[in-house]
């Protein structure tokens, strides 16, 4: 018996969508989550920059 031995082929993990956790109403929420965390993303940056900006302004 070795101990280095290869594991049988094992099938592959399967998933199953229940419903509405697929098609157009999955689309238009996964839109809906970009859309909003590319606006957190650029408000956040935006303020980021600001303070940055007056951080450099501060100093000499």
């Amino acid at each position: 018996m070795s101990l280095f031995r290869p594991h049988p082929k094992k099938e592959p993990e399967r998933f199953y969508l229940l419903p509405g956790q697929g098609g157009s109403s999955y689309r238009r929420k996964r839109n809906y989550l970009l859309a909003w965390s590319v606006v957190v993303a650029l408000v956040v940056s935006g303020l980021l920059a600001i303070a940055l900006y007056l951080m450099n302004r501060i100093r000499p």
